[in-house]
């Protein structure tokens, strides 16, 4: 049986549910992830501005990745120790003021600066606020909880390129600081309106280093894997398409309509997996969605941009990417069930900062052989996630979703 989780994760005597905190957490999410999202439907402008290389738009996807995912588990350990709704607060308020101010930036050193800052705040956000919507020691809907959670990023991702080229387009690149006071509100209105731990209640410990790193030797590192993949195809695609974008003519607007479908697709992925996650075998559902999201996201590269068969296989890629996210996040909350942040940040912001890595490398070939060559090599990567997911290590995670949808 799993332990309780920490005291911070639970309501107190307030009455309020679990879903009605993981709807409020949805809005800050959304907040926090369109601001991630204005850096790549502007890396052509500010590659103009700058004058910068394929490889260096690249290195900036990479830092800006980086600063939001490496520091989770860290901050996921400072959330399961000392607390969790400041954490989650500051989310959206440090992305918010930083990643609108990238405009501002005179130098590519400035701009790596923003970047950094901005990410923080994502790194702040995650951890803490999906282990406190989902919580899987309340039993049977922690997938649906996850679900809508990460609905709200997704939707976020989505609405931020769209946002972003209409800020640009209304005050110049200079005046995108202008979108910072959302960002600013939402953060304190989710400081008031999450509940406080209840007094008196003694925490349960997160794990040590060594369980954790010894869950990372097992089932933890398998479904990390297949989240760094996913994430290593998805910053390849949100990176190179809106350069493929602009060096066959198209415009910015286009580059940005197209990230926004893939994007507000995967927004949909989650709601879809998160409700299968409650009911059927996790491993296969994973091993499923990573064999059908290597050649839907090949097509979205490969077809030309602007036409109705490439709209359709980047909202199909986008669909597939994150439906992988709601099972990984419920399985990795599981295997370290009194550190749920620390497993959430490891699943996702470690995880999300490996796949970035490798951005900075399909950037440089990018530089060689041509943009959408260069994204085309990356995208069979899922083939090898649904191999891991397959491992023999996970059947007992597998189990554990079909029971759930058994004692509904």
């Amino acid at each position: 049986m799993a332990a309780s989780p920490p005291a911070s994760s639970r309501s107190p005597a307030s009455g309020r549910s679990a879903l009605t905190v993981a709807v409020t957490l949805t809005v800050a999410h959304l907040a926090n992830d369109a601001y991630v999202a204005f850096l790549h439907p502007l890396l052509p402008r500010l590659m103009d501005k700058l004058g910068l290389s394929i490889a260096a738009a690249a290195v900036l996807s990479v830092i800006l990745s980086l600063a939001s995912s490496l520091p989770q588990p860290v901050m996921g350990y400072l959330a399961d120790r000392v607390g969790r709704r400041w954490l989650v607060a500051l989310g959206p308020i440090v992305s918010g003021i930083f990643l609108s101010l990238i405009g501002l930036a005179p130098t590519f050193g400035v701009l790596i600066a923003l970047l950094t800052l901005g990410g923080l705040g994502s790194a702040f956000f995650h951890p803490p606020a999906v282990s406190l919507a989902g919580r899987v020691s309340e039993g049977k809907g922690s997938g649906l909880r996850v679900s809508i959670f990460s609905f709200g990023g997704h939707l976020g991702f989505a609405i931020g390129p769209v946002t972003a080229v209409a800020i640009v387009g209304a005050f110049t690149l200079e005046g995108l600081w202008v979108a910072m006071f959302p960002g600013i509100l939402i953060g304190l209105a989710t400081l008031a309106f999450l509940p406080r731990p209840v007094r008196g209640r003694v925490p349960v410990p997160p794990p040590s280093p060594r369980q954790v790193l010894r869950a990372l030797a097992g089932p933890l590192g398998l479904v990390f894997g297949i989240s760094a993949l996913g994430a290593f195809v998805q910053r390849t695609l949100l990176t190179l398409y809106p350069i493929v974008v602009d060096q066959t003519g198209g415009s910015e607007a286009l580059g940005a309509a197209s990230l926004s479908v893939y994007l507000a697709l995967q927004a949909g992925g989650t709601i879809f997996a998160g409700l299968l996650t409650d009911r059927i075998d996790r491993t296969r559902l994973l091993a499923g969605i990573c064999m059908l999201a290597a050649p839907a996201h090949f097509l979205a590269v490969y077809l030309p941009p602007g036409g109705v068969a490439a709209f359709l296989a980047l909202g199909f890629a986008g669909l597939l990417n994150m439906a992988v996210l709601p099972p990984t996040v419920v399985i990795a909350q599981e295997i370290l069930p009194t550190g749920a942040s620390i497993g959430s940040g490891i699943v996702m912001g470690l995880a999300w900062g490996a796949g970035a890595l490798g951005v900075a490398f399909v950037g440089a070939l990018g530089d060689v052989v041509g943009p959408r060559e260069a994204a085309l090599a990356v995208m069979p990567m899922f083939l090898v996630g649904a191999l891991l997911a397959l491992h023999p290590a996970l059947r007992p995670h597998a189990r554990s979703g079909a029971s759930a949808a058994s004692g509904r």
